[in-house]
C-alpha cells in the first residue's frame, strides 16, 4: 500500500466535467485523494451547467468556471498540487517556432493540451493522470502518431516519463464498449522513477527496443490493473528516440504508436497489446430500468422518428459531391435494428437521446424507447442520479434537464476505470 496512508496527495482536475475523475479516485481512497481545485468552463454555452452540477456535488473545493487560458502563471504556482487529472480535447498539437525564430515554441491557438503542459510547468507536480480519444494514437491521419510524439516530447521537456494504455471498459467487466486512451505521466525525480531506472535504464541489451518489454507487459500501472496476454499482437513492436526539437517532431515524425506503451528519457518504447479475456462485460439489460420505473417521455410514439432510427442504422449507399465538385459514393454498414441487451452497451456520445445512428435505441415487451439519464449514468458507473441537480451562481437549486444530463455522460469516462487507476496507483508508489 501507499507508504504513509496518513499522507493525502492534493489533486487539480481541469477539464472536469460533472467529476468524473473524482468520482473515480474518492471511490479507490477518499482519504488518499483530495481534490482542492477543479477548473470546468465551457466556451460555447452562455449556460455553465456541467460547472453547476460540479459546483454542487463538490462545494468545499475551489471549483473555478474560467477559461483555463485565464487562469494566470502565478494562480497555478499557488496551487500545492501533487496530481493533475483530466480528459482534454482531441485537436490539432501541431507546433511551430515562436515569432522571429526564437528558441521557444507555440502550440495552435485554443488547443488545450498546451494548458496542461502550462499548469504542469508552473505546478510541478509529482504525477498526472489523463485520459482521451484512442484515435489519438493515429492522428493526424497524413502523418500518424505525430500528435501523440509531439505530446510525449512535451512532458520530457519538462522531466517527466509517461506510461500509456488504450483500454476498452467492457473488456475489464465494465458496461459499456468506450475505447480511451489513459496516460500515467510522473515526474522523473520521484521515487517511483528511481526504482524503475534502477530496475531497467542498468542493464545492457543487444536490442534495444525490448528495455521495456517485462514493465509494459507486466510490472507497469496499467498492466497490473488491466491485464495483457504476454506477447506483442502480431508481434507489433518499435522503440523511438523522440528529437529534443519539439518542431522537428511536428514536422517530420515517421514513428509507430501501438496501443500500449512507456516513454522514458527521451525515448519510447511500444507494443500492440491484447486484453487477456478473463473478466466478463457487464450486459445493457443489467443496468436497464424495471418498466414500471421509466416515464412513458422515453418511449418512442413517434412512427416517423423509428422509421428514421430505421433508416440510420441501416446500410447505405448515397452518392455525394464535395466543394470542388468531384462525386463520390458514401458508404455505410448496417448495424443492429435496436441495441442487444446481452452485450455492453455502445459507446455513449454528447448526442445520445437525439434521433442519431449513434443513440442508444431499445426494445423492451415490444416497443421502443431512449436510455433514461439514470441509465446513462450506470453506463459510465456514475452514482444514480449524480446529474440531476445544479446549483446556479445565485445559490438556487435546480434540475437539470434530461437532454443536458444524457450530454454529460457522453462527455464522461468510465469512472470504474479511475477508481482502478487509482487503486494501482497506491499499489505502486
Amino acid at each position: 500500500m501507499f507508504a504513509n496512508m496518513s499522507e493525502t496527495l492534493n489533486v487539480l482536475e481541469l477539464f472536469a466535467g460533472v467529476g468524473g475523475f473524482r468520482v473515480g479516485l474518492e471511490h479507490s481512497n477518499a482519504d488518499l485523494f483530495k481534490t482542492k481545485w477543479a477548473n470546468q468552463w465551457e466556451p460555447s454555452r452562455k449556460s455553465q451547467d456541467a460547472f453547476e452540477v460540479y459546483d454542487y456535488r463538490f462545494p468545499n473545493s475551489e471549483n473555478i468556471n474560467r477559461n483555463i487560458e485565464e487562469i494566470s502563471n502565478e494562480e497555478f504556482e499557488q496551487m500545492d498540487a501533487d496530481i493533475i487529472v483530466g480528459g482534454f480535447p482531441c485537436q490539432d498539437y501541431s507546433v511551430a517556432r515562436s515569432k522571429k525564430h526564437e528558441m521557444g515554441i507555440e502550440g495552435k491557438k485554443g488547443v488545450l493540451f498546451w494548458q496542461i503542459i502550462r499548469a504542469t510547468n508552473h505546478i510541478k507536480p509529482k504525477y498526472l493522470i489523463l485520459e482521451n480519444v484512442d484515435r489519438l494514437l493515429k492522428s493526424p491521419s497524413k502523418q500518424r502518431g505525430r500528435d501523440f510524439a509531439i505530446m510525449l516530447a512535451a512532458f520530457n521537456d519538462l522531466g517527466y516519463s509517461v506510461e500509456w494504455r488504450v483500454i476498452n471498459a467492457a473488456d475489464y467487466g465494465r458496461r459499456q464498449r468506450r475505447r480511451r486512451v489513459f496516460f500515467f505521466v510522473y515526474k522523473n525525480d520521484t521515487g517511483f522513477a528511481n526504482k524503475i531506472d534502477a530496475r531497467f535504464e542498468q542493464k545492457i541489451l543487444s536490442e534495444e527496443e525490448h528495455r521495456y518489454d517485462e514493465y509494459i507487459l507486466n510490472e507497469g500501472l496499467f498492466a497490473r490493473q488491466f491485464p495483457i496476454i504476454k506477447t506483442p499482437y502480431k508481434g507489433r513492436q518499435a522503440s523511438y528516440k523522440l528529437s529534443n526539437d519539439i518542431v522537428e517532431i511536428s514536422d517530420n515524425f515517421t514513428g509507430k504508436v501501438y496501443n500500449t506503451g512507456v516513454m522514458r528519457h527521451g525515448r519510447y518504447f511500444t507494443i500492440d497489446t491484447e486484453p487477456y479475456d478473463k473478466e466478463k462485460p457487464t450486459p445493457l439489460r443489467e443496468i436497464i430500468q424495471p418498466e414500471d420505473e421509466v416515464a412513458e417521455k422515453y418511449y418512442l410514439t413517434d412512427e416517423s422518428k423509428i422509421k428514421k432510427f430505421e433508416y440510420l442504422r441501416g446500410p447505405k449507399k448515397i452518392e455525394r459531391v464535395t466543394a470542388e465538385g468531384h462525386t463520390y459514393t458514401f458508404s455505410e454498414g448496417g448495424m443492429s435494428p435496436y441495441d442487444d441487451l446481452d452485450m455492453p452497451g455502445r459507446t455513449m456520445l454528447t448526442s445520445e437521446g437525439s434521433v442519431n445512428r449513434s443513440t442508444h435505441l431499445l426494445k423492451i415487451d415490444g416497443r421502443y424507447r431512449l436510455l433514461t439519464p439514470i441509465e446513462a449514468e450506470r453506463l459510465q458507473d456514475f452514482p444514480e442520479d449524480w446529474t440531476k441537480y445544479k446549483k446556479l451562481s445565485s445559490g438556487e437549486i435546480v434540475e437539470v434537464s434530461d437532454r443536458m444530463r444524457l450530454f454529460f455522460m457522453g462527455n464522461a469516462l468510465v469512472t470504474k476505470i479511475v477508481e482502478r487507476i487509482g487503486d494501482e496507483l497506491q499499489q505502486l508508489l
